[in-house]
């Protein structure tokens, strides 16, 4: 099986990890383009109770600049996607992998940007902990 993410659980309340996630990413140069409140939104459209479950589009402007540059059409795979969400008494994070998400581009040039945004991905969800 091809682990496609960084996830793990935490066992911390889900608005301290949501807060713990978005100070990670802004400490690795993403800014958060869209927020999305998979909860209300499945209220809304569907009128079903969901947990709680937030999908994230972070992006790095310089990467991202970068990454358009080397292919034009990239710009259908990003931002990058971050989810936090309820998991039973846990709250869990959840970090796309570039890498593996560029791998079906055949660009080098991607590719190694790619690595840099990864890099950076895994040092914001590192940085998401249990400590204070």
């Amino acid at each position: 099986m091809i682990h496609y993410s960084f996830t793990k659980d935490l066992n911390l309340p889900y608005e301290a990890v949501v807060e713990k996630v978005m100070e990670a990413l802004k400490e690795e140069g993403f800014g958060t383009l869209t927020e999305i409140d998979g909860k209300v939104k499945l209220k809304e459209k569907l009128g079903v109770d969901s947990r709680k479950y937030l999908i994230l589009g972070a992006c790095n402007p310089r990467n991202a600049f970068m990454s358009i540059l080397a292919e034009e059409n990239i710009g259908l795979t990003i931002p990058c996607s971050v989810i936090v969400y309820e998991k039973a008494d846990k709250t869990a994070i959840s970090v796309l992998r570039p890498t593996l998400a560029m791998e079906m581009i055949d660009n080098p040039d991607l590719r190694k940007i790619a690595e840099t945004v990864e890099r950076h991905l895994k040092k914001a969800f590192d940085a998401v902990n249990e400590q204070e």
